[in-house]
């Protein structure tokens, strides 16, 4: 999984109501992560504003500042696994022009991220009930970029030819597969080792 930014927009949509002062934006933070970890491990529909407000430390009221409802703090948090989660994996892969390498260098660096916040992503996996535009965007955005991505590397030669968009989604079905293990089944192998076994499946197949 290797820069699925690309070099479009992070996301189609703008975080909600942004503080306009650093305290407010410090408070905005506080509870988004509060709400990371209630949601993550309530589940939405167990998951209420006072717990939330209560594991971030602030009156309930300060909560309507910046968000609505509930779902206006969820919607927000899969936006936020998204810029996360592309920055981190555009960072571990930036300076590398291999695109093979880069996919092994992208793998490590998401499923790194996914083991660090395995609350953010359970709250993904969610939205597909609870916010299915954000869901499909939050996916929309990494296929776009990774489709784009295969396309200039088989044109370079660096990989063979194949349909990019078809490609790009197997690809991410890995990825989202092996984080699913580590996070919902607690697969304890070393990231290492399941980067390799799926490093050894992208590049060389299934072919004995």
């Amino acid at each position: 999984m290797t820069n699925p930014a690309g070099n479009a927009a992070m996301s189609q949509r703008t975080p909600f109501n942004q503080p306009k002062t650093a305290r407010g934006e410090a408070t905005k933070k506080a509870i988004l992560s509060a709400a990371e970890r209630v949601i993550g491990a309530r589940g939405y529909n167990d998951a209420s504003i006072g717990q939330i407000t209560s594991e971030a430390g602030v009156a309930q009221g300060t909560f309507y500042i910046y968000f609505k409802t509930k779902e206006e703090v969820f919607s927000e948090l899969v936006l936020e696994m998204g810029r996360l989660v592309r920055h981190t994996i555009s960072d571990a892969t930036q300076a590398i022009s291999n695109r093979l390498q880069a996919e092994q260098a992208g793998l490590t660096a998401f499923l790194e991220f996914v083991q660090a916040h395995p609350d953010l992503y359970r709250i993904v996996q969610e939205a597909q009930f609870v916010d299915p535009d954000a869901y499909r965007e939050y996916y929309g955005a990494f296929a776009d970029g990774y489709r784009s991505g295969l396309k200039e590397a088989a044109e370079a030669g660096q990989i063979s030819e194949g349909d990019p968009d078809t490609r790009a989604w197997a690809l991410m079905g890995i990825a989202r597969a092996l984080g699913e293990q580590i996070v919902v089944f607690g697969n304890k192998t070393p990231i290492p080792d399941l980067v390799d076994t799926a490093y050894d499946l992208i590049a060389n197949g299934l072919k004995p």
